[in-house]
């Protein structure tokens, strides 16, 4: 039996679609974000990072790094265990605590990663509630795609945001069932906002738990930094909120917010959790700073919300396919993925801008992207150089300038497709 070849050819079926993906090695210079160093074999040059999910620059923050650097001093690197073998340490309770305030939660409990809390807090919970029905969105995120798959609940996926379709299908459903409802506030690769509000009277009305993912919300909308629910006054009707410490937060983790028993439950029941090791106090310690900085300070998040709009209009002002967007994501279609790559390469290889490709199963195809990023340390200069860059890629490519949002719209409307999508991020 080949099984190197086997391998090596499940690996050539990427390259030949052109998907297979490449990483940056980028070294990322505090202080100067979103400036890095790009290092392509015996060469350095320093680049714009025009795509990072660190979305507030927090990663870099004189308060967040002082909070690790002084936490790993005092305490070690590592956690020392899982939570239930000394891996609970005093940074993270604190953590926990402050993610509770934060949602107006009786409790929080923090995981590794927003893909382990998703797929655990999502798995964990339609498990210990007997016959539970799952209704998911359409573009949920591969992590709760598997929380879903590894439930082994029954499932019934609903049109994107499509209220009437999950009124539908609830209404097809036992009332005395328990019945999960999981979504997304803003999906990060078109930049749309769900309708938290329609969704929450569906869920009071049929019966329904609320699951909301505010991964691409957290730090950035709200008052305190606490989401779109928390903006649109709705983060009481919201019965979990799952967050992640990576993003708007610009640390690493991921959390879920709810009552005390909930939690407790999934505390107790998640394999996920409890036979992994613990986040270690240094990390929890940077987390918990930029929470408390972003819950009392909202000038990054103003800042954040004027670059992302002088970005688009500027973009869009020079006839590139700016998908019109209600968030901080900057979307520009390509449509195809060799030609999206070969900008990608261009961007970088010419201008010292990265921008990765975004291409299938991440997006549906004919819909491949560039995905776009502004942070409040991107200048207006810095803006006005991208979108010099991009016209001349444009320019040299040939690429299309039709209107982002027609291309999209046409691909929803030819996919009918409500299965769950295979796993891609």
């Amino acid at each position: 039996m080949d099984y190197r070849g086997i391998f090596e050819d499940a690996v050539d079926t990427l390259r030949a679609e052109k998907r297979y993906r490449v990483f940056a090695d980028l070294e990322r210079i505090a202080g100067r974000f979103p400036k890095a160093v790009y290092r392509d074999a015996d060469n350095a040059r320093e680049i714009t990072i025009w795509c990072s999910n660190d979305y507030l620059g927090m990663g870099q923050h004189e308060k967040v790094v002082a909070a690790m650097q002084e936490t790993a001093g005092a305490m070690g690197v590592g956690a020392g265990g899982t939570r239930n073998i000394s891996g609970t340490n005093r940074p993270l309770v604190e953590l926990e605590r402050s993610l509770a305030d934060l949602h107006r939660k009786e409790a929080a409990l923090v995981f590794t990663s927003g893909f382990v809390s998703n797929e655990a807090g999502i798995s964990t919970i339609a498990r210990l509630m007997p016959d539970c029905v799952i209704f998911s969105d359409q573009l949920n995120h591969a992590s709760m795609i598997q929380g879903v798959r590894q439930s082994g609940m029954e499932k019934k996926i609903f049109r994107h945001n499509d209220v009437a379709h999950l009124r539908e299908l609830l209404s097809q459903v036992d009332r005395k069932r328990p019945k999960l409802i999981a979504f997304e506030s803003v999906y990060s690769m078109d930049g749309d906002i769900a309708p938290i509000k329609e969704i929450c009277d569906l869920a009071e009305e049929f019966g329904a738990l609320t699951y909301i993912d505010e991964v691409h919300a957290v730090g950035m909308y709200g008052p305190r930094g606490g989401g779109i629910a928390e903006r649109d006054g709705l983060m009481e009707r919201i019965d979990i909120i799952e967050g992640t410490l990576a993003k708007g937060f610009g640390v690493m983790g991921g959390y879920i917010a709810a009552n005390r028993s909930i939690v407790d439950a999934v505390r107790s029941y998640a394999p996920e959790f409890i036979f992994t090791t613990a986040l270690p106090p240094a990390l929890c310690a940077a987390a918990r700073a930029s929470i408390e900085h972003l819950k009392g300070n909202g000038q990054e998040r103003l800042m954040h919300q004027r670059q992302a709009r002088l970005t688009k209009a500027i973009l869009a002002d020079a006839g590139l396919p700016v998908m019109e967007t209600e968030t901080h994501i900057v979307p520009l279609i390509v449509g195809d993925a060799r030609a999206v790559k070969a900008a990608s390469d261009m961007l970088l290889d010419k201008h010292n801008i990265y921008i990765q490709p975004i291409n299938y199963p991440t997006v549906p195809k004919g819909t491949e992207r560039l995905r776009i990023t502004p942070t409040p340390l991107h200048t207006d200069e810095m803006v006005f150089e991208l979108r010099h860059a991009l016209v001349s890629v444009w320019t040299a490519l040939e690429l299309p300038r039709e209107k982002a949002d027609a291309a999209i719209t046409a691909s929803k409307l030819t996919s009918g497709d409500l299965t769950l999508p295979s796993l891609g991020g």
